[in-house]
Formats: structure tokens, sequence, C-alpha cells
């Protein structure tokens, strides 16, 4: 019986210490302050007017400023509300009070200033090095003979409509055939 009583004992600590190791998470406040040190705000501003600028050409028939209010401060709080939960599941109360630390100091702000441009010209160049790898890809393709000159492969049937493999998209090989 009082071996029962111990272990019982040892399985009571042992879950309460799981339980106050387990990291609190943070508030809803603390998680709206990082997102305004990050300027959310702002980039939903801005991806509000790239987003107009896209549906005013795929559009045109539509006013400009129809789009503009796509995201407009009711749509913005919205994406906001939802977007709390997310960080409440993915850091802590800690990790949000160091991440406000830090994005609060010199080099964090730098961040914060620097890192739209920094993204922009990542992604150009990463669709660039795309572009070139999958055409050098399909060069290379063309040469061993898995797919002709227009990007098809060979053995295709003639009543089969021909699958044409244009950069930067990924194809099928016809092996065997």
């Amino acid at each position: 019986m009082r071996k029962w009583s111990l272990t019982g004992m040892a399985l009571l600590l042992a879950t309460g210490a799981a339980v106050a190791a387990t990291p609190k998470p943070p508030s809803e406040a603390q998680v709206r302050q990082l997102m305004d040190v990050f300027g959310v705000d702002r980039m939903l501003g801005q991806m509000n007017s790239q987003m107009a600028a896209m549906m005013q050409q795929q559009l045109p028939c539509v006013p400009a400023d129809y789009w503009q209010g796509f995201i407009d401060a009711k749509g913005a709080r919205e994406l906001t509300e939802r977007m709390v939960p997310i960080y409440q599941r993915h850091f802590s109360a800690a990790d949000i009070q160091g991440l406000l630390k830090f994005y609060r100091s010199p080099l964090g702000k730098k961040v914060i200033t620097e890192m739209p441009a920094t993204m922009a010209e990542g992604m150009q160049l990463g669709q660039e090095w795309g572009r070139e790898r999958a055409q050098a890809m399909l060069a290379d393709l063309q040469k061993g003979g898995r797919i002709d000159a227009q990007g098809r492969c060979p053995a295709a049937p003639a009543a089969a409509p021909a699958t044409r493999l244009v950069a930067p998209a990924a194809g099928s090989s016809s092996a065997g055939h």
C-alpha cells in the first residue's frame, strides 16, 4: 500500500512539474503590441494597394477606387483578429516579450524598415534563378531527347493533347516509350 502511495505521489509531482514547465501563452494584448511594432496596418495597406492594382488589370471595367477598399479598417481588424490566435499558438508570452524588446531596439527597427525591400529583392532573385534553372533543365531534357523543341514529350500520342513544358513549371518524363 505504501508503495502505491509513493508511486501516486511521484506521478502527481511529475504531472505538476510538466504543467509548470508549459510556457504561458501570450495575451491578445501582447500579440497586438507586436503587430503594432511590426507595422501590420502599414503592411496591410501596401498589400491592399498591390491587390487593387492587380484586380484593376484583371477587371478594367471595375473602377480602381472600388478595389482600394478591399482591406479597409474593418477588414484589417478582421484579419488581425484571425492572426492573433496563430501567434498565441506558436509563441509563448516570454517569446513575445523578447520579440518586442528586439523589434523596439535600433537593430530591430532597422530589420522592420529594411525587410520589405530585402524580401522583394529576394523574391525577384528567386524568380530569376527559377527561370534560369528551369530553362537549363529543359535544355538538358531537349539535348537528351526526353522532350522536343516545343517542350513536349516526343512519344506523346497524336490523339492526346500534348503536354508542353514551360519554365518554371515542372513536368513529367516519358521514360520507356
